[in-house]
């Protein structure tokens, strides 16, 4: 990889990772509701999981894809399934002081098992491989890899610290119960590009 090539990889990983999708999302919504340390777990299982479906993409996963194109097609019904099921408990999230009906913040495993149905990370993971490993060797692709960990995690923390920041003035209910509505709609929203591609 050229040092041009792994600029530009850097660039992707940053933007990609830093801009607003559902892991960004749900990410500043945890920060709100249930501060940063408990949301630490899910930005781990965040950046690592992300590591570890570029991996797996690289070694040839996107294979299977091409050679049963149906299972591309239950993927994108499936991550929409889930992602509507997320949106419903973002919204009904109760303020961290709540005790029980506060709910608890996504753990380290279900942060990385996210990733394989969030349709960001897809596009992301599919267009890292094809476009910065045209080669497609193992070193190129756990540069990759290694590039997206370090990028990933400061850029994703930067969302639950937004977050967190956001819950000084979330401090009344009507408020909270405003934000996690408007963060579940946006979640929605950004399955737009999902349901009805250009």
């Amino acid at each position: 990889m050229t040092y041009d090539i792994f600029l530009a990889l850097a660039l992707f990983a940053f933007v990609s990772s830093i801009t607003p999708g559902p892991n960004n999302l749900m990410l500043m919504a945890s920060g709100a509701n249930f501060g940063f340390r408990r949301t630490i777990p899910h930005m781990l299982g965040v950046a690592l999981g992300f590591v570890f479906m570029v991996l797996l993409v690289g070694a040839g996963l996107v294979q299977v894809f091409d050679a049963y194109p149906v299972s591309y097609t239950v993927l994108k019904v499936g991550s929409v399934i889930y992602l509507l099921y997320l949106a419903w408990k973002i919204a009904n999230a109760g303020p961290a002081e709540a005790g029980e009906t506060s709910g608890n913040p996504m753990t380290f495993l279900q942060a990385a098992a996210f990733q394989w149905v969030n349709p960001k990370a897809w596009a992301m993971a599919l267009t890292a491989i094809s476009a910065y490993t045209p080669d497609q060797t193992l070193t190129a692709i756990l540069l990759v890899g290694v590039v997206f960990g370090a990028v990933n995690l400061p850029s994703v923390s930067s969302w639950t610290v937004l977050g967190q920041q956001m819950a000084r003035v979330l401090t009344n209910p009507r408020r909270l119960t405003a934000f996690n509505w408007t963060m579940a709609v946006l979640l929605v929203a950004s399955l737009y590009p999902v349901i009805w591609p250009s």
